[in-house]
């Protein structure tokens, strides 16, 4: 009887002798709140599900030839003109044109959000006009810089140099003005100076708003140059697309707008990976 009782205690967890485990009490399981891992090669998930729509409207006459070109025919026109040197030649030239302003706009616009960040005089003088220039679209200052610069490359690389700094100097500076009290107390504290505040402090704070303001920067800098070239240009992929649409073929205008497309994509990535290898000490929902 004894026997049997100690058995049936075992079975309800008394009478449990040294030697036997404990069986391990299970953690309550929390809701996920962040985005998960990251997707292997997630980045192209969305192009590649564009691209089977635009192939499935097309096969099945969903969308219109006249109206939309299939992939196919995008694709053959695409190697018709870099078999004739057409595309090499010109996308050279818009690539040149978008390098040059916006290395000219990352500069100009960081060095003004130097100035207006760390100095309130130079935030008195620089943050207004860059309101100002915010508030106006690029599109309202083409006929003026036409009138003061021509219609040469000089008016070009200025409309898109201008479009490139705003985004560069606003999320700079807000960076800069965002900075932590606390960390501003420490460097006094430590004794450090105005140029070891600047260099230890300062910089590394407004790192993640500079490259936020990048990655805008090389969007915007496409977009630019999608204006400038259809304005009296000779060349450029803008300048293939004007005339293009002169003579009807959609096709090359589509051409020239999935090269846009990738150009944007590939230069965001460019800054993304950038980014993460400056910011490595930095641990994001993104990361």
């Amino acid at each position: 009887m004894a026997t049997v009782d100690a058995a049936v205690l075992r079975r309800f967890g008394r009478g449990r002798s040294a030697t036997e485990p404990v069986p391990a009490k299970r953690k309550p399981t929390r809701p996920r709140l962040g985005p998960g891992r990251p997707i292997p090669f997630g980045i192209a998930v969305g192009p590649l599900l564009l691209i089977a729509a635009w192939v499935a409207g097309s096969a099945t006459g969903t969308l219109d030839p006249e109206t939309l070109p299939a992939p196919w025919t995008v694709a053959e026109t695409a190697g018709d003109l870099l078999a004739d040197g057409r595309l090499q030649s010109n996308l050279l030239t818009s690539v040149q044109r978008a390098a040059i302003g916006l290395g000219l706009g990352v500069a100009i616009g960081l060095v003004l959000a130097l100035l207006a960040g760390l100095s309130r005089i130079g935030e008195a003088l620089v943050d207004g006009p860059i309101q100002i220039k915010r508030a106006i679209p690029t599109l309202a200052l083409i006929p003026l810089f036409i009138v003061w610069f021509g219609i040469g490359e000089e008016m070009k690389l200025v409309v898109i140099t201008t479009s490139v700094a705003i985004p560069i100097y606003l999320n700079t500076h807000a960076h800069l003005r965002s900075v932590d009290a606390r960390y501003v107390e420490l460097a006094q504290t430590v004794g450090l100076s105005r140029w070891g505040f600047i260099r230890r402090i300062a910089l590394p704070g407004s790192l993640p708003g500079f490259f936020t303001g990048l990655r805008l920067a090389v969007t915007i800098s496409w977009l630019a140059l999608v204006v400038v070239e259809q304005v009296n240009a000779t060349s450029g992929i803008g300048y293939l697309m004007t005339q293009a649409r002169t003579y009807g073929q959609i096709d090359i205008i589509v051409v020239g707008l999935v090269i846009y497309g990738l150009l944007g994509l590939f230069g965001d990535l460019l800054v993304r990976a950038v980014e993460r290898r400056a910011l490595s000490w930095r641990q994001t929902l993104g990361d």
